[in-house]
């Protein structure tokens, strides 16, 4: 049995290694606008069966309850959980956040589409809204270079003051919506792709069909709590410290057998 033991001390030690490795990402990402926190599921493993349950003891009667000695656990997933951050307000013209549920699109270099939550976007030499990275808005918004004041509504319309004083539409924003956004793979930069679990994109016009509404001039925070994170390292290096602990145990129990004399 001590031998047993070494090992599903040991997945309990692997698991709380990922669960720490999760919690650092997050407490990284603190301060990343956009970021959604990761959090760490897991599961136990196979059971080793010594005596089913039901198995007849005697003749007529039967066991209400078996033996099974479990094995250990291990990471079953790590879950992007989806909460809006807190907003701040930038006065920024071109940063947007997304008030409810929704994602902007991203065209990458490749041609790709790409989906966020952070709306910190700028304009490149042609007067293209990017992201940080170059990478273009989906829906093909250019500033003209004369353009004065820019105002993107709530419902996503996007125009601009013209020299003359008189206002033009640009283009509109459009929001990506899925039926499973955990399932959304993240690649870095802020970014997620689409997956077979996510679902398709919906698209639709923000503040309609569930959708949610723009506001210009604000940016989405990470939606991280520190607080939490640190309880989360706790209770993380306190489950380490005792698998550990069980290691050493079942160790002093070979040593013990070992040692025993006729």
């Amino acid at each position: 049995m001590s031998i047993r033991a070494l090992y599903t001390a040991a997945s309990g030690m692997r698991s709380q290694q990922v669960n720490i490795d999760v919690i650092a990402n997050n407490l990284a990402n603190v301060n990343t606008n956009g970021f959604k926190t990761g959090r760490a599921d897991f599961e136990d493993l196979l059971y080793q069966t010594v005596r089913p349950a039901g198995a007849s003891a005697t003749t007529g009667t039967e066991v209400p309850t078996g033996i099974n000695i479990g094995l250990g656990s291990r990471t079953a997933s790590i879950q992007k959980l989806f909460t809006e951050g807190s907003f701040m307000n930038t006065e920024n013209p071109l940063d947007v956040a997304i008030a409810g549920d929704g994602f902007f699109r991203i065209t990458l270099s490749s041609g790709e589409t790409a989906y966020t939550r952070a709306g910190s976007f700028k304009r490149d030499s042609t007067g293209r809204m990017v992201t940080s990275d170059g990478d273009i808005q989906a829906d093909n918004i250019t500033l003209p270079a004369d353009a004065k004041k820019i105002v993107i509504g709530m419902d996503g319309a996007v125009t601009y003051m013209q020299a003359n004083n008189t206002v033009a539409n640009i283009g509109n924003i459009q929001l990506a919506q899925f039926s499973n956004p955990a399932g959304l793979h993240a690649i870095g930069r802020n970014l997620f792709l689409e997956s077979t679990s996510s679902g398709t994109a919906t698209m639709g016009t923000p503040g309609q069909n569930g959708l949610g509404e723009l506001n210009q001039g604000f940016l989405e925070s990470s939606n991280v709590s520190i607080v939490e994170e640190l309880v989360s390292m706790i209770v993380a290096q306190r489950a380490y410290e005792v698998n550990s602990k069980a290691i050493q145990t079942s160790d002093e129990m070979l040593q013990t057998a070992n040692n025993a004399k006729r």
